[in-house]
């Protein structure tokens, strides 16, 4: 799973070259990623939308209040000001979409994202038997 934090206004280029850039630093495949997942306030964001798009991956949403209860190794209190809870891209990726499911491991931290103002951060955590998660709303 890629946990996707993003400021308004951020571009689908900007998400797609960044978790493209994760996912190299994983050494891991664009095929292995299952879905992209982010906090619910910025799931319609259209950067997002867009940038999930052109990866050909679903985005799905959890509510801040769940991604808090996550334990991070890099909290921020200005991300917790923003969208109320202290981490979206990690806590997102460990979290996953399915309610219930246990926190993956998280295999790349928070990590900016590309460009020379970068508007997004991304995380990757790996799941065991993740799939997709029908209670959370899902953006494709």
């Amino acid at each position: 799973m890629v946990g996707i934090g993003a400021a308004r206004g951020v571009g689908a280029e900007e998400v797609r070259a960044s978790v493209c850039a994760a996912l190299a630093r994983a050494g891991a495949a664009r095929s292995a990623v299952r879905a992209l997942v982010t906090v619910a306030s910025r799931v319609d964001e259209p950067g997002l939308v867009a940038g999930a798009a052109l990866l050909g991956l679903p985005l799905y949403a959890r509510p801040a209040a769940d991604l808090a209860e996550v334990p991070v190794p890099h909290p921020s209190e200005r991300v917790l000001a923003a969208v109320g809870t202290s981490s979206v891209a990690e806590a997102a990726a460990r979290l996953g979409p399915v309610p219930g499911a246990p926190p993956g491991e998280l295999v790349v931290a928070k990590t900016r994202g590309v460009g020379a103002r970068p508007r997004c951060t991304v995380a990757i955590a790996r799941h065991v038997g993740s799939t997709g998660g029908e209670g959370d709303r899902q953006m494709s």
